[in-house]
């Protein structure tokens, strides 16, 4: 089996890890994942079979017997998603009601265990940039490419609510940080980018540059198919 490359991008909630890490993703000729999604798809699955969120014991009953698969697609820039049943419930796990009951899902250390064994499988794809909340540190902990992506208070906020979303980010960022399982932290040996002032392309250009130096490559020559300091599953 063939060794590939993993990007891991980390942050807080409204950081910009999805749009930097499609963009840097696409620049590189790597194929994107976000987690985020990963478990969003597993909220709204728990609240279409009525599962209390707030259930610990019976969301990871749930998670375990789930029948999920993986599936790399090319548009918009080429990713991985998780599929249920296979389907993909694109714009029902971005509702309120599946936003608000994420949280809850993520902090149980199963589903942490399961998701984290599922998104190791992607490298199957091909070298990648994963987006999340522990990549760095728990997913693919022995990458050397590692960001940690960060914004003021404010700037997540009104981030957020360009979006359409009332989220209290303050919660949302204690929540992550202070749970048992695999908290959000920055990273050993993380770049860490605040970027409250910068626009995704600047963000994304810090990145691409980086990765560009690390791995020798000119400015417009694209990412490696397989490359050095790459791990395997």
């Amino acid at each position: 089996m063939k060794s590939n490359l993993v990007i891991a991008i980390d942050g807080t909630s409204a950081s910009g890890k999805s749009t930097n890490a499609k963009l840097v993703a696409k620049a590189l000729g790597f194929v994107y994942v976000d987690t985020g999604a990963m478990y969003r798809t597993l909220a709204w699955y728990c609240l279409q079979k009525r599962v209390d969120v707030h259930d610990a014991k019976a969301v990871a009953n749930l998670c375990r017997r789930w029948k999920t698969s993986l599936e790399c697609v090319d548009h918009p820039v080429r990713h991985v998603r998780l599929l249920v049943d296979g389907y993909y419930p694109e714009k029902e796990i971005r509702t309120e009601e599946t936003s608000a009951a994420v949280p809850h899902v993520a902090a149980v250390p199963k589903v942490r265990d399961w998701m984290r064994d599922k998104q190791r499988e992607c490298i199957e794809f091909g070298n990648l940039v994963m987006e999340g909340r522990d990549i760095g540190t728990n997913v693919f902990p022995e990458t050397d490419h590692k960001f940690y992506l960060d914004a003021c208070i404010n700037e997540r906020t009104k981030r957020r609510e360009a979006e359409g979303v009332r989220e209290n980010l303050a919660a949302r960022d204690e929540r992550d940080s202070q749970r048992a399982a695999a908290p959000l932290m920055i990273a050993l040996g993380a770049m860490v980018i605040n970027n409250s002032q910068m626009t995704s392309s600047e963000t994304s250009g810090i990145i691409i540059k980086e990765m560009k130096k690390r791995l020798g490559l000119q400015a417009g020559q694209p990412g490696p198919a397989t490359a050095a300091h790459s791990v395997q599953p």
